[in-house]
């Protein structure tokens, strides 16, 4: 099978493909083919060398979507034929993370799917929805999942909250489709004033360009009336942005490091709004079939900017890195 992995020293120069013999399915395992997968800032993290002691020699990407090909012993879950799609944390099935079930995050500390065979624990994958195509269902396990978590299960969203969004990749394309899904009124950023007006077109109802405003995190309080109920930073170092924001008592869900891996944050102001500030790094499989079903009544569907092959994921991800994209980047096999 066609393989791809990282090569020391860690860098997008230096991702090798090579042809594998094609794996069996253990006890409890089932083989995916798997058909597409996307990209996450996390995944550039990985083959850059950014995340320590991850990296060479992994097969990355977390999230792809294929179907069950073989069945290994003592597998229930599924069938030969199911189409399936991946999850992040390996092991977290449900409950509150700890770290024997995310120890084992895909295409980080064990190998991922950019390959075109993998034999995988039954409990490690969940049914795609149900009118979705390989790569459209590849998008959700990571930026969809957390921005589901986000809303519904850490911050219980209720029809009529108002959101902000900031940016316009994977995870805040959709929290705001979600957002807009369930009735909620969405403040959206970006720099570009052209990927803002395509967010108007997804629901977005207040646009906000951060470059032309510098404190847009005040803006964002004064354009709410008080404050937003919630809140996705998506960059690590605007989470005083996104406090600022926020109404009193409202929620800031600290979920990315696209601007940084470190923050100075104003404790006065956390403290004197009352700010509930939580870390969100994706969720269990529990979440993502309840996201699922979700999708499935909703009709929500994903935005892929664009589709790469396999064999360009190098140039897929310096599309990534010069932010190009708007929603999610597709790779397909």
């Amino acid at each position: 099978m066609k393989t791809c992995f990282v090569k020391a020293p860690c860098s997008t120069d230096n991702i090798i493909f090579e042809n594998r013999g094609d794996p069996a399915p253990g006890e409890r395992q089932v083989l995916v083919r798997w058909h597409a997968a996307s990209l996450n800032f996390h995944d550039y993290l990985v083959v850059s060398g950014a995340i320590p002691q991850t990296g060479e020699g992994v097969i990355p990407l977390s999230d792809a979507a294929g179907e069950v090909v073989a069945l290994g012993p003592g597998v229930t879950r599924w069938a030969v034929g199911d189409k399936v799609m991946s999850t992040f944390f390996c092991d977290w099935v449900d409950g509150i993370a700890n770290p024997a079930v995310t120890a084992r995050v895909a295409g980080d500390s064990c190998d991922g799917y950019a390959c075109e065979l993998s034999a995988v624990d039954e409990h490690s994958i969940t049914a795609i929805p149900e009118t979705y195509s390989y790569v459209e269902a590849a998008t959700l396990p990571c930026a969809g999942l957390t921005a589901w978590r986000s809303l519904f299960e850490d911050c219980n969203l209720q029809p009529g909250d108002k959101v902000l969004i900031e940016g316009s990749g994977g995870v805040s394309i959709f929290a705001l489709q979600f957002a807009k899904a369930y009735g909620a009124t969405v403040y959206a950023t970006s720099s570009s004033d052209e990927k803002l007006q395509k967010m108007k077109a997804l629901g977005a109802d207040f646009l906000i360009n951060y470059k032309k405003e510098a404190n847009w995190g005040q803006k964002v309080f004064e354009l709410s009336a008080g404050g937003v109920d919630h809140a996705l930073d998506v960059g690590g170092t605007t989470l005083n942005q996104s406090i600022a924001a926020c109404r009193t008592s409202g929620n800031v869900s600290s979920i990315g490091l696209l601007s940084g891996m470190a923050a100075e944050v104003d404790i006065t102001q956390m403290l004197y709004k009352q700010i509930q500030i939580k870390s969100v790094m994706v969720g269990s499989r529990r979440m993502q079939e309840d996201m699922v079903q979700a999708i499935n009544v909703r009709g929500i569907k994903p935005i892929v900017d664009t589709k790469f092959k396999l064999e360009e994921i190098a140039e897929a991800f310096q599309y990534q890195l010069d932010n190009k994209h708007f929603g999610k980047i597709g790779i397909e096999y």
